[in-house]
């Protein structure tokens, strides 16, 4: 069989049984993720430029736009959602290679899921079946797609179409087809993604391309079975190296368990570490920021060469700028949602945040990185004072890794942080994310969707009796 079979196979034949309940565990923490980076995102003007053209552009009206009381064809649903959620910078990440995959399986799910009436458990099954085929693509091609300046999308394109293929019962032939298909769909470059909104626009390129892939192939459309594999391919021109990892040990084990991360802070994934391990520095020693000499850093990231605008003074540039992440989080005491929030950029203009991004400074030799994957790695701050001393902060690995402090009461923290900004009262956002919660125990995916629209514009005729009542504190 080819690669592409060989994956969906794998995709159709495993049950939700059979599938770790710690990795459903972790499908409901993205789907939280998303949704709570996603009301983030209604605020910023690219994500409404997104949703306005979907919205004028209509068609069947089966899946929601979340946040509105309209209803679109599913995969244009599944975009709107999806560049929600990555315009907001507060989605989750695989600690490989930074690719926004929980967004991916999340808005493609509930937009699939909600079309076909799926229940909680395919649903769950279908994003982590999603995730790890994503996964382990992309696995292969760090650094190679990177070094040739390929965005993530080019990987989670893969997840939609897996995801999508799952919920609409494609055959074996059918998800391979879906597969291929995605191979050769979508483009994304990372300069764009690193300096502007392009980074959100290859999220709703990737969900879009990935369901219509799966489409698709349901209405027969067929495409080059050994697409990734073959001389000139998929893999081939990324610079994929380690093909046979892909398929080693399907099932053993889950991506969405051993390589996702939540973001418990806003921004680009890579910095989190550094911001940690500057807060950490400066709360130890209770420091004056304007008696500071010189800020080092000395992390695992400065090998990507990622590190941004010095003094940023938009939402995009303060989503990848190493100095300001710092600053902030050495003057605040710890980098939050505050210092990212699109209604009120006033911490990008902080003069005392300012002061201390100009006394920043990098390791000329940062620590050799162990293996190709330098996101997952840490990061160490040392703070010198004008009176000599030095005081420094390490932090090994980004919280809200697997192993690495990531629990439901953090990702509960940052629902209720992110939630109320697009507007929904507080019972919405009580009831979605305990209905998220408990999503195995949902009968059917208009449950949540019907908790993401203001509780005076659900239209659909019986949606609102589909909502259960799920206990918050019940575990």
């Amino acid at each position: 069989m080819t690669l592409a079979e060989t994956l969906a196979v794998f995709a159709i034949d495993t049950p939700f049984e059979k599938i770790d309940h710690i990795a459903i565990d972790r499908a409901k923490m993205s789907l939280a993720s998303t949704v709570a980076s996603a009301a983030m995102g209604t605020g910023i003007s690219s994500a409404q430029t997104i949703r306005q053209l979907e919205l004028d552009d209509g068609g069947s009206p089966v899946a929601t736009a979340w946040f509105t009381d309209r209803r679109l064809p599913a995969a244009r649903a599944a975009r709107v959602n999806a560049v929600y959620s990555d315009a907001a910078a507060s989605d989750d990440s695989d600690m490989r290679s930074i690719a926004h995959i929980g967004t991916i399986v999340s808005a493609t799910a509930v937009a699939i899921g909600e079309m076909a009436h799926a229940p909680g458990p395919a649903l769950l099954a279908a994003m982590v079946m999603g995730y790890e085929i994503a996964g382990r693509i992309d696995e292969t091609l760090t650094p190679g797609r990177m070094q040739r300046g390929f965005h993530g999308s080019v990987s989670t394109v893969f997840a939609a179409a897996v995801t999508a293929g799952r919920l609409l019962g494609l055959s074996h032939r059918q998800m391979a087809h879906a597969i291929a298909l995605a191979a050769t769909s979508i483009g994304g470059m990372a300069i764009a993604a690193d300096t502007s909104c392009a980074r959100e626009y290859h999220a709703g390129q990737a969900a879009l391309s990935g369901v219509q892939a799966a489409f698709a192939a349901l209405h027969g459309f067929e495409a080059e079975l050994g697409v990734l594999e073959l001389p000139r391919g998929f893999l081939s021109a990324m610079g994929a190296q380690d093909v046979d990892s892909i398929t080693t040990g399907l099932g053993q084990s889950w991506d969405i368990v051993s390589d996702m991360a939540i973001k418990l802070m806003p921004g680009a994934h890579p910095l989190h570490a550094t911001a940690e391990a500057a807060a950490l520095a400066a709360r130890q020693a209770r420091i004056d920021p304007r008696k500071i000499d010189e800020v080092l850093i000395s992390a695992a990231v400065q090998w990507t060469g990622f590190r941004g605008e010095p003094h940023p003074r938009n939402f995009v540039d303060a989503a990848h700028s190493i100095a300001y992440f710092t600053a902030a989080a050495i003057v605040d005491g710890g980098f939050g949602w505050q210092h990212m929030d699109p209604r009120a950029p006033e911490k990008m203009a902080d003069p005392l945040i300012a002061l201390v991004q100009d006394k920043i400074r990098f390791d000329p030799a940062p620590p050799p990185l162990r293996d190709r994957f330098p996101h997952r790695h840490g990061a160490t701050v040392t703070i010198r004072m004008v009176d000599g001393a030095s005081h420094v902060g390490v932090c090994p690995h980004t919280r809200g890794l697997n192993g690495q402090g990531l629990a439901w009461d953090d990702v509960q923290a940052k629902y209720q942080a992110l939630f109320p900004m697009a507007g929904l009262s507080s019972d919405r956002l009580q009831q979605s994310f305990a209905c998220i919660r408990h999503f195995e125990q949902c009968t059917e995916v208009g449950a949540l969707t019907a908790l993401l629209v203001p509780a005076d514009q659900v239209h659909a005729e019986g949606m609102e009796g589909a909502i259960p009542q799920y206990d918050l504190q019940r575990r």
